[in-house]
């Protein structure tokens, strides 16, 4: 198991920081995994995420919990998946959810434990532990070619 960065996400704001700043960072073919409880702040977060990939105001991220895929513009696309509602890694298949993972965008995965072995090795998971109203705990852990640059995020937060 790879080594968590923990970060204290004290306020709204901080989160929102995070974000915007993973937006910046992400790169095509990028795969980034949230999550946590609901209400954990997924969803905010992948909101800021849009924001740093310079996402047009008007196209409002939200949950495609339904929908289970929402797509949005910006300097790259982004990807944005719901598993929620999803029982195995076959839906996933079968949805041909594979093909947005591997293109050219930043792909956001909300409760990817429904990917099974389908998880991606070159990754970042981020989980969020809501610690009050406001206050979170991100862990964030890079697997594959994530790893090498974790740091150069972390030093640009």
């Amino acid at each position: 198991m790879n080594p968590a960065i923990k970060l204290a996400l004290d306020r709204l704001e901080d989160t929102v920081h995070l974000g915007r700043h993973l937006g910046l960072f992400a790169r095509p073919g990028d795969i980034f995994t949230l999550s946590g409880d609901l209400g954990a702040g997924k969803t905010t977060l992948t909101q800021a995420i849009g924001q740093g990939l310079a996402v047009p105001a008007g196209c409002y991220i939200t949950s495609p919990t339904f929908s289970l895929l929402h797509e949005y513009p910006g300097r790259m696309p982004m990807y944005h998946m719901d598993l929620y509602r999803l029982g195995s890694m076959e839906e996933v298949e079968e949805l041909g959810f594979e093909d947005y993972m591997y293109g050219q965008g930043l792909t956001v995965i909300e409760w990817p434990d429904r990917l099974e072995n389908l998880m991606p090795a070159d990754r970042l998971d981020i989980n969020l532990v809501l610690i009050s109203e406001y206050s979170r705990l991100a862990r964030l852990t890079a697997w594959g070619g994530m790893q090498p640059r974790l740091p150069s995020l972390l030093r640009e937060l």
